[in-house]
């Protein structure tokens, strides 16, 4: 499975690309590597990097290590925690919760989403209530499976959620299952649920 198939222009160097899934679960300590080598456009402050074009409204909880991009907006009450990348240009909505995921440049977050342990590409724009699920409350054997091209991915994780393709269009209230594979492109209607583990 390659990356390249979902997000075109993937960003961060990282020797996980290959096995995409994995990326969120390193992240937290490449961010890390990163905010240390980010130049003076950036204000990092206790493992928090935001670039000095970038707007935070009040209330926002980023718990480090999380680097927010040029032109980024994250809306008031938005909680970022266990390594986060916001690329150029990304809009997070009030009172959205995001963990351990890269945000592609110039997607949106409306507003009380949640996203766990997921890989969002770039121009995405996720409606108001989406949720992108990290973890299987709903049966007793929590690995994750990916379904890819008629193959079955054993991720050997308990906690991914999803890889969304460039340019997806994910509806209000709709819920990506943890394993969800969007392709670029792919709309998602409101009130949908995307179980691909069935």
């Amino acid at each position: 499975m390659e990356l390249a198939d979902f997000i075109r222009n993937f960003p961060l160097l990282l020797p996980e690309a290959g096995r995409a899934w994995l990326i969120p679960s390193v992240l937290n300590d490449f961010l890390r590597l990163m905010i240390a080598s980010l130049n003076n456009n950036y204000v990092v402050n206790s493992g928090v990097a935001v670039h000095r074009e970038a707007v935070i409204e009040d209330g926002v909880v980023l718990k480090a290590p999380v680097i927010v991009s040029k032109g980024c907006f994250i809306g008031a009450h938005a909680y970022l925690r266990g390594g986060v990348y916001l690329d150029e240009g990304v809009r997070i909505g009030p009172g959205c919760e995001i963990k351990s995921s890269f945000i592609g440049a110039h997607s949106s977050l409306a507003h009380f989403n949640f996203v766990g342990d997921s890989l969002v590409g770039s121009h995405v724009n996720v409606e108001a209530g989406a949720i992108i699920a990290n973890h299987h409350n709903d049966r007793s054997d929590k690995r994750i499976f990916l379904k890819h091209q008629g193959t079955i991915i054993d991720t050997e994780l308990e906690k991914f959620g999803a890889i969304v393709g460039d340019r997806a269009k994910i509806g209000a209230n709709a819920v990506l299952a943890p394993g969800t594979l969007l392709l670029p492109d792919t709309i998602v209607g409101r009130l949908e649920l995307v179980d691909q583990s069935k």
